[in-house]
Order: C-alpha cells, then structure tokens, then sequence
C-alpha cells in the first residue's frame, strides 16, 4: 500500500500541536490499535463486481434495441425499450418486488444451468394482447383470469422474442432459450433459494400510450460459468483484432485481383420525352451533353472513375485514361 508523505510544514505543525495539547499522542496510539470493521449482509451478498454488472447492463442495452425492433414489428406501434436499472439482490427479495398477479415467463438457457425469469407488468402485456387483436393497444388488468387463448397468444408472443435475447448473448456463449412454463402468481414460482443472489435487470418499456416494467431475474447459478468472460479484461481481448494468416491473406487477394468488372466509355448522354423518342426517324441528330473538346468519363461498375479520351491500338478501338475522375472538379468545370 502507498505510504502518504508529509511535507516539512505539516511536519512542523503536527509537532507544535502534540506540543501545545491540541492533539492527544495516547488518543492517537488508540485509534491505530483499533480494528476497522467493515459491516456485511450475509443475506444480501455481492456476488459480482461493478466491472460484471457493467458488462450484463451492456448486453442487456443490446437486447433492449433488439426487443424494440421486434415488438414494433409485431405489434405495428409505437415501442420504445430501455435498461433502466440492473441490480443484484436476494431472490427473495425480488419476488417481494413485483406485483400479486403479473406475467411470468421462465426460460432455460442451455448449455447453462438453471433457469431465467422474465416478468412483465400487466398493463404492458396487456397493451401488446390488445394490439395483437387489432386494438390500439389499451391496457385493462385482468391477468388474474387468463382464457386459455390469451395464454396462448402471450406465450407464443414473449416465446419468439427469445431469439433477440440469444443474439444479445452471442458475443459471449452461445446459448438457446427455451420457454418452459408461463405463470402468473409469483408465490408459485420457486426457481432459486430465497438467499440466493439474482441479478435483476430492469427495462422501462413503453408501448403506444402504455408504459411499465419488463424485470429480468437471471440466477447466480447460471452465470457462474460464464463469470470470467463478463470482465473488461476479457471483452479487450475479444476485440483486438488477430494477426491475419499470411496464406490467407495471399489467397483473399489473388481471388480480388481475378474478379471482373464493367467499364464503359461514356461519350455523352441526352435526355428526351417518349414522344420525341416514338418520332425519331432515320438521320435524326441527337445532341449529346458532352462538347466536342472535354475528354470523356470512363465508368467502372456505373461509378465514374477516370477522364479518358478515344483513340485506337492494333486497329482496334480504345481509350487513354488521362487522370483521376474527382466528381466534377478539374477539367469539366
């Protein structure tokens, strides 16, 4: 640890005020031999660092802008999704936090352990049945009385969404979400111990007119495997950019080099209506954009790449690029 140095002048004043009474040597000798003791909830572990958390509310930012696009594709309104907040508490803790009666979708995430909870506030589910009826996607909460065909409609719906959650992930494992039970009641629900540390990521979602919350509760068991790649350390690694094999590289460019392309010599270009061009008959003139004494363009692939001009080689017709093309400045100005 990095020991503090103290100048002459606070030197000189600390001994004039142990001198002079104002400071007390013995009391000072006592705090030294004191402990510090740092106070710790054992029921409300820290299980991972900010570092860790940094990098979940990362993919889960990623995950948010996916879920948008989604919905607003499905739902064809206005959808606007973002990570609010994402924290680590008891799991206990976090079933006490969300309403009696909401929507409840657990997942599993294989390869990893364990399984993930996504809960959804009643008003936005209801907004996205709504409009997936053919409503405007007003909220009425009734979730404590399901049909079996709202059931079915809001599982298939959060079900598909799945796959905007295994792309956000993609840059660390590999994972395939499978739903595996909708619920309701949380008091039912019984994924974890109530001591065990979850993650909560929370995302303020705002559908039509309608807003809430969409709480992701991901388990300590499953991002325990993973817990090495969700450092700083390990996304720089991932983003260096590697040496390219030189082999590799030699073939990339020998196959460049054997692609074709289309050149075309422009002589000029006239613009006419269909009419004039219906009455066009033979020994008709045609007058071109191009002046008799500017050198002609040469397209590649319909981009203008050089100014040429026309001539002949081995009895044949050709053209001599004269200089780079630099849209419009130089020569035709």
């Amino acid at each position: 640890m990095a020991e503090e140095v103290l100048s002459q002048n606070e030197i000189d004043s600390l001994l004039s005020a142990l001198s002079t009474g104002e400071m007390n040597a013995e009391e000072l000798r006592n705090e030294e031999k004191e402990k510090k003791v740092r106070v710790y909830d054992f029921k409300r572990a820290l299980r991972f660092s900010k570092d860790q958390i940094r990098s979940l509310s990362r993919i889960h930012e990623n995950f948010s802008r996916l879920l948008t696009t989604y919905f607003s594709a499905q739902l064809r309104t206005y959808v606007n999704i973002e990570v609010a907040s994402v924290d680590q508490l008891p799991y206990e803790e976090f079933i006490r936090s969300i309403p009696t009666m909401t929507i409840l979708n657990i997942f599993s995430v294989p390869p990893l352990e364990g399984r993930i909870l996504m809960e959804t506030n009643p008003n936005i589910a209801y907004a996205m049945m709504d409009r997936v009826l053919g409503g405007k996607g007003s909220s009425v909460n009734k979730v404590d009385n399901l049909t079996e065909i709202e059931t079915t409609i809001m599982s298939h719906l959060f079900e598909r969404s799945l796959e905007n959650y295994q792309e956000a992930w993609g840059s660390i494992v590999d994972i395939d979400p499978m739903l595996e039970e909708f619920e309701v009641n949380p008091q039912f629900l019984q994924m974890v111990s109530p001591n065990e540390t979850v993650v909560v990521v929370s995302l303020n979602t705002t559908i039509g007119e309608t807003s809430g919350m969409i709480n992701i509760c991901i388990p300590h068991v499953v991002l325990e495997p993973i817990i090495p790649k969700l450092s700083v350390h390990y996304w720089m690694q991932k983003e260096q950019p590697k040496d390219r094999d030189p082999e590799e590289v030699e073939a990339l460019s020998r196959t460049l080099k054997g692609t074709e392309m289309e050149m075309r010599a422009i002589l000029g270009e006239a613009d006419m209506s269909i009419q004039q061009f219906l009455e066009m008959k033979e020994e008709d003139v045609i007058r071109l954009d191009q002046a008799i004494d500017q050198p002609m363009r040469l397209k590649v692939d319909d981009e203008e790449k050089f100014y040429i001009q026309p001539g002949k080689s081995k009895n044949k017709l050709a053209v001599q690029v004269i200089e780079e093309y630099r849209g419009g400045a130089g020569q035709d100005e």
